[in-house]
């Protein structure tokens, strides 16, 4: 990050890089994260979203995320959010899954020792919760590490309805290698979830590396045409834009990810 001799020097007292999200108004928004930012909102008021945001580490998945529930708190929208806390996701499954949404409904009611039991007693709950005016979306970060036959179960879990409405939505978000697993190619006998889940991917930002800067040091009362000019944007463009090899010479990998060029 920046160094403090270099704070000095731009007159900066704090790096615009370190903490840098305090509210919305802190967040970069080009075209495509502003409509995945969208999707996620439409998916937590209304039920039967099944949906897929996947991105580079540092690409800014989380900070939709946390956007997107600051949003629904802001508006006093009726959504109950649900995000299991399992540390380890490839430890995820259903029963586990099961808690956090009766633990999110009904902090205080005891969950039932078998699963059948228990998935009723979920139901149950989700349709009360519906029928008093709620909609329910569930978030799992770190998507990417979930195993194949948990995939398979948050089908079951998105498959809850009461009559022809839905009771849940359900938000993956995770690295490249969700994409992969959401590959029917790769997994045939997952196909009955990949087919109903929408992949949202976060791009880099590129075009609009220049206008991210802007922002974020507007942010510490900075004028950034004093720290960095164009040319000096474009090359960090170029430096962060991967060239191919071989057969792939004519491809170019960018990685103007917020992270990466913070």
């Amino acid at each position: 990050m920046l160094s403090p001799q270099a704070r000095r020097h731009f007159n900066l007292f704090r790096d615009p890089f370190q903490d840098d999200v305090q509210g919305p108004d802190d967040i970069y928004l080009s075209a495509d994260q502003r409509y995945i930012r969208e999707a996620m909102y439409q998916a937590a008021r209304q039920g039967g979203w099944l949906m897929a945001v996947v991105g580079e580490s540092g690409s800014g998945k989380t900070t939709l995320r946390r956007e997107t529930i600051d949003r629904i708190n802001r508006e006093a929208l009726p959504v109950i959010v649900i995000q299991p806390k399992a540390i380890d996701k490839a430890q995820l499954n259903a029963r586990h899954i099961c808690e956090a949404i009766l633990y999110d409904l009904q902090p205080n009611c005891k969950p039932k020792r078998s699963l059948e039991a228990l998935s009723r007693q979920v139901e149950k709950s989700l349709v009360e919760s519906g029928r008093a005016g709620y909609t329910h979306v569930v978030f799992i970060e770190e998507a990417h590490d979930l195993l194949i036959q948990t995939l398979k179960y948050l089908k079951r879990f998105w498959e809850m309805e009461d009559g022809f409405k839905k009771l849940l939505s359900i938000v993956l978000i995770g690295q490249p290698e969700l994409r992969d697993k959401l590959d029917e190619r790769r997994y045939p006998d997952a196909r009955e979830v990949i087919r109903r889940c929408e992949v949202l991917e976060l791009k880099p930002l590129d075009g609009g590396l220049g206008d991210y800067l802007t922002l974020k040091f507007k942010r510490m009362g900075a004028d950034i045409t004093k720290i960095i000019d164009q040319d000096g944007i474009d090359a960090l463009r170029q430096r962060l834009t991967e060239v191919g090899r071989g057969p792939r010479r004519n491809e170019s990998l960018s990685m103007t990810y917020p992270l990466v060029v913070n």
